[in-house]
């Protein structure tokens, strides 16, 4: 993240914005656009980056990673394989600080719902960060495939050990049946602000 600052102002000169108009796209003032900037101030909460990322009209991975070769984020259909599968898709790495409280190592995969899609959890603008894995690591949200869809569940462990999938508004979990399997942690989740 030493590099954010210089990344700030570079894609703000992109974009053609001044300091002003980048703080009203996304809600502070143009003085703590400036601390950004400048690295005076180095930590920027979940909501304001993806904020920052829609105003400069970039993808989160632009801010976060140095290598702006990177994919912008991988669309996410309810139909067809995990969106990092049969690509090229280049994973991030994401700072610590993003992620309290997740176990899991490796790179990650910034994913959207595809344009008319509908998920549990996913809302259409969000962005979550997957670790692709197929192993249950502790409780919280997957991606897994369902009867041959993929969905996002919160997954947990029964008093029995076994998994319970659960999908946004049932207030029931149901149990592992052999048509699901595990296919990424979900190990950050960003939402859209709206207006």
């Amino acid at each position: 993240m030493e590099t954010l600052g210089p990344r700030i102002k570079q894609l703000r000169l992109e974009a053609n914005l001044n300091k002003a108009a980048l703080a009203r796209r996304v809600g502070v003032s143009d003085v703590t656009i400036s601390y950004w900037e400048s690295g005076a101030i180095k930590q920027i909460g979940h909501e304001r980056l993806v904020a920052l990322a829609g105003a400069l009209g970039c993808p989160l991975s632009a801010l976060l990673d140095n290598d702006t070769s990177r994919p912008a984020p991988l669309f996410l259909r309810a139909d067809g394989p995990p969106p990092w599968e049969g690509t090229e898709a280049k994973g991030i790495e994401l700072p610590i600080e993003l992620t309290p409280g997740q176990r899991w190592d490796g790179d990650c995969h910034l994913v959207t719902p595809a344009p008319g899609e509908a998920l549990d959890y996913l809302n259409a603008g969000d962005l979550a960060a997957i670790a692709p894995s197929e192993i249950f690591r502790q409780p919280g949200l997957y991606l897994i495939e369902e009867a041959g869809r993929l969905a996002l569940r919160r997954v947990q462990q029964d008093a029995k050990g076994e998994l319970t999938f659960q999908r946004q508004n049932d207030a029931t979990p149901t149990p592992y049946t052999p048509d699901c399997r595990l296919l990424g942690k979900v190990v950050a989740l960003w939402r859209l602000e709206t207006p």
